[in-house]
């Protein structure tokens, strides 16, 4: 909410990606977190032209805004809302809205780097867990940094969502933390951004290698 230009900037590349897959009616793509005190972005822009290339929110549960997950799988199974309930005592949100823009498709920025700094970040925001609604493509991922398939909703932890022909996960990250159930190179990777949170390191992508230039200091902590 502190930088109303740059949610218009996220929400503008978002919904060129989701509009391609032609499901604009996502939940995580609406606006009303633009004003939400409780929701992070996390921002992926070019070092040279600033233009805002892929990006991230958490949004932390118990404000004035359901989550995202909440409003997209509420009518298949309303189990989310005491689920959720359950997990905000002591601390979770969503780590939802994840794109990227085709211009940095390859070099892992989505998939991986987003995933990977969203959990980095979720200790700062008092999140012992967080919630995730992945595509197919992205659960794989989500397992390496510690989420986990709720097979407790849904139909074995999938639900048809955003459209009937279109398949989402629910997963969660129990422990942000400790990460018991991340994969060990993540734990570390993870970790050793925590620990210094402003840096600059060499990345892999399917592109080759590129410098990836982290900022994830929160300044204005709920």
């Amino acid at each position: 909410m502190d930088e109303p230009e740059s949610c218009e900037k996220f929400v503008e590349g978002h919904m060129k990606i989701l509009k391609v897959f032609d499901i604009a009616m996502i939940t995580s793509a609406n606006v009303e977190w633009f004003k939400d005190p409780l929701t992070y972005v996390i921002a992926a822009e070019s070092t040279e032209t600033g233009k805002m290339l892929g990006g991230a929110r958490v949004q932390i549960a118990g404000g004035s805004l359901p989550l995202p997950i909440e409003k997209a799988v509420k009518d298949i199974d309303d189990r989310i809302f005491e689920t959720v309930k359950n997990y905000a005592k002591e601390g979770t949100g969503e780590l939802c809205g994840l794109w990227n823009s085709r211009e940095i498709a390859g070099m892992g920025i989505g998939s991986v780097h987003l995933t990977r700094t969203a959990v980095c970040i979720a200790p700062q925001l008092n999140l012992k867990s967080l919630f995730a609604l992945c595509a197919p493509y992205t659960v794989e991922m989500a397992e390496k940094v510690g989420f986990e398939v709720t097979t407790f909703l849904g139909n074995n932890g999938t639900f048809y969502y955003p459209k009937e022909d279109l398949v989402a996960t629910g997963m969660l990250l129990h422990n942000s933390h400790n990460l018991p159930t991340a994969d060990p190179y993540e734990r570390d990777e993870i970790n050793s951004i925590r620990a210094q949170l402003q840096q600059v390191k060499v990345a892999e992508g399917r592109r080759g290698p590129f410098d990836l230039h982290l900022d994830l200091e929160i300044k204005n902590r709920p």
